[in-house]
């Protein structure tokens, strides 16, 4: 009787340690962190299931960052909004009332740092935390996670930590750029594949982020190319008035402008950094745009996401960190190798120079003038050696391919990379259902793409064709005190 009293005692202390707010932490646990008081987090060595006073789930296989060289995240807009959606029906699940719900990951040290900055994001979101407040309970048990890297296949140059990503959410929702109550999951996963245009909106109404067009829509090295006339359905339905390019003329910009849209120039070497000349010319573009502007490099990427960082931090008083954090957010894989550190180098003087702005924007305001005066002549370009020449010319000046005599240029090898990995698996579903319809949606636009590349046609028109959802991703842009001029809203898509 006795041997059995004690085991039955042991036991009892066995159960009292292992539920979740009691005087230990898991058995297996490393770290086990307490979010609220219904909501943990746990880093175990192994997988847990649920008890009758515990709801257990981990995400380690069902979002999954797709990487181009070493990076591994943050997982992006999407997969953040399925994380949250997920969590929250469980938070609200009658069923799960009485229980402590428990987000677990056991996997490497890089799903750590990417399950930590979705339950801090989390937090920052829908429980009202400040990033730091977040952030100190994710290390409150000192615990400790490796900071996320960029994509590129060299030395790392830069750390973009948890932190980072947190406030970068955070002044996401203060400036209304993320808002799930409007964003369509559905079209983020459609757009920002390559058949169907590889195209992500940075701040939404403001900067879109795209790959590059091509002469010809066609399929080259496994990766489609689009040509200009492509996009144009697309730039219209949200209102996109400005194009910019920033890598070698690759179609004739006329294009574009005969359309209606306003086209600039600001080229600069791949993987390299913009010269204070194109910095300028490309703030000034996007200052005295009407709508929205669509920029673009080679894989739209690095030079791209670069140039938007610099806006965000003048006009939006970002860090260069919660700018690299939000725009990775948006369009995995962006701002590169020293790119990095140049954002970062550029962060004071962009801050003065917003302060300038707005001051000079509030003066004019008040004296009853414009509140933007156009600055512009719309018609000037900046070569590479940043000096100006006329854009008007009756020549077509497009690139040539045999200018790259060194072989492919590392946008070359971003956009090659990013056909490949979403040729192997769709973007990350929380159902099999979801996956399914993904799958078969993404096929269907392939296979229409492959047809026009034969045919001729529009493979982006084709590829909007074979999904008959309307899709309303925009929100609403940040409000146009803080940068002293208007920026619209971008009307709702009316693809078919």
């Amino acid at each position: 009787m006795k041997r059995k009293s004690e085991r039955r005692r042991a036991e009892s202390r066995k159960k009292r340690c292992a539920a979740p707010g009691s005087c230990e932490a898991e058995p297996n646990s490393s770290v086990y962190t307490e979010i609220t008081d219904q909501l943990y987090f746990a880093i175990l060595t192994q997988k847990i299931k649920s008890t009758a006073d515990r709801h257990c789930f981990c995400i380690d296989d069902e979002l999954a960052y797709e990487n181009f060289y070493a990076d591994f995240g943050p997982l992006n807009l999407a997969m953040f909004y399925r994380f949250c959606c997920k969590l929250t029906k469980k938070l609200k699940s009658i069923m799960l009332s009485r229980k402590k719900i428990i987000f677990y990951t056991c996997g490497d040290q890089k799903k750590q740092a990417n399950a930590a900055y979705l339950i801090g994001s989390y937090a920052v979101m829908h429980l009202n935390m400040m990033p730091e407040e977040a952030h100190s309970l994710l290390v409150s048990r000192n615990s400790t996670y490796i900071p996320f890297r960029d994509a590129s296949f060299g030395t790392c140059m830069y750390n973009l930590n948890i932190l980072d990503c947190l406030r970068g959410i955070q002044k996401a929702l203060q400036y209304g750029w993320l808002d799930f109550s409007n964003f369509d999951v559905e079209e983020y996963e459609h757009y920002e594949r390559a058949e169907n245009g590889d195209l992500n909106w940075i701040i939404p109404g403001k900067f879109l982020a795209f790959s590059g067009p091509h002469p010809k829509s066609k399929i080259e090295n496994g990766y489609p190319l689009h040509a200009p006339e492509a996009y144009i359905p697309y730039f219209r339905n949200h209102n996109v008035t400005t194009v910019v390019r920033l890598n070698k003329k690759m179609y004739d910009a006329r294009r574009f402008t005969e359309s209606g849209f306003e086209h600039h120039d600001l080229f600069f070497v791949d993987g390299s950094t913009p010269n204070d000349a194109i910095l300028r010319k490309f703030l000034n573009i996007c200052e005295n745009a009407e709508g929205a502007v669509a920029v673009h490099c080679k894989a739209g990427l690095g030079r791209t996401g670069t140039l938007i960082g610099c806006y965000m931090m003048k006009h939006y008083c970002l860090s260069a960190a919660e700018a690299i954090a939000w725009i990775r957010i948006c369009r995995p894989g962006s701002v590169i190798g020293p790119q990095q550190n140049f954002v970062e180098d550029k962060q004071n003087s962009l801050w003065a120079e917003g302060d300038v702005f707005r001051e000079k924007m509030q003066n004019e305001r008040e004296n009853g003038k414009a509140s933007v005066t156009r600055i512009l002549s719309g018609v000037d370009d900046i070569s590479i050696n940043g000096s100006n020449k006329n854009r008007a010319s009756n020549k077509e000046e497009t690139y040539n391919d045999d200018e790259e005599r060194n072989g492919l240029t590392q946008g070359d090898k971003l956009r090659a990379l990013k056909s490949k990995r979403q040729a192997r698996s769709s973007s990350g579903s929380l159902s099999q259902e979801e996956n399914k319809i993904h799958t078969r949606s993404s096929s269907q636009s392939l296979r229409a793409i492959l047809q026009a590349s034969v045919e001729g046609a529009n493979p982006m028109a084709l590829s909007d064709q074979s999904d008959s959802r309307k899709r309303t991703r925009t929100s609403l842009p940040a409000s146009a005190v803080e940068e002293g001029h208007s920026i619209p809203k971008a009307r709702a898509p009316l693809l078919r």
